[in-house]
Order: C-alpha cells, then structure tokens, then sequence
C-alpha cells in the first residue's frame, strides 16, 4: 500500500507498519490508522495519518528530555512537537503524551494530571 504525503512523498507500508489508535488523538479522534516515520539520524518522528495524510504530528521520545517521565507499560511515550523556524521557540508537550507500543502496533494519547509536566517544554536552550 501507498500514501502520498507533503512531507516525505510516496510512502510504501504494509498492514504491519499501520499503528491503530483506537480513540484518535485530540481533536483528531476519527483518525485510527496512522504510520510512525523516522529518517536515518533525525531526532523527530513523525506520525502521519493513514486516512488524511496531510494530517502528520512531529513527535519527540519523552525518555530523552525526562527520565523520571510517566511510563505506561510497554509503551514509549512520544510528546507532540510545536516546530518553529526559531529553535528557541520549539517545544513539547509532556501534558499530553502520544504513547506507542511497537510490537503490538497500538497507540493512545493520554493527558497527564500533574503539574510538573509542562504544555510547552522548549526543547532547545538557546542564548
């Protein structure tokens, strides 16, 4: 199967590759079928609707920023990136987490209750 895409063009997968979010992600929640791409030594991945391809969040691994972030088990958590042309303005969400199981091909979203996760964590410290 194909998509075709803004972003990265033609993309192949098969049913293997297709992560099921069974409640969407906010805002998005009749989107199910999405596709987590990655290029080679990028620190972004990029989940990229089945359905609508247009429809493609940047995410960031939690683990890398926060090891004493709020794991679900066998889950990575991902939080979704606000980009911007100004590396200093770019940031996180942590309140909000993207979890993804790979070996299963499932995915949630899940808003954390508690106050040491920030909406927008800046990513890059600049001076």
């Amino acid at each position: 199967m194909k998509i075709k895409t803004s972003q990265f063009g033609e993309v192949e997968f098969t049913d293997e590759n297709i992560i099921i979010f069974e409640d969407g992600i906010l805002g998005f929640e009749e989107l199910k079928k999405y596709l987590l791409i990655s290029e080679k030594d990028e620190v972004f991945y990029w989940l990229t609707s089945i359905e609508q391809p247009e429809i493609i969040f940047p995410l960031f691994p939690v683990n890398l920023l926060r090891e004493d972030y709020q794991q679900e088990e066998d889950f990575e958590p991902y939080g979704i990136v606000k980009l911007d042309k100004d590396p200093g303005k770019i940031t996180v969400n942590l309140k909000s987490p993207i979890y993804i199981n790979q070996k299963n091909r499932k995915g949630f979203q899940k808003i954390l209750d508690v106050e040491k996760y920030p909406i927008n964590y800046q990513l890059f410290v600049t001076n």
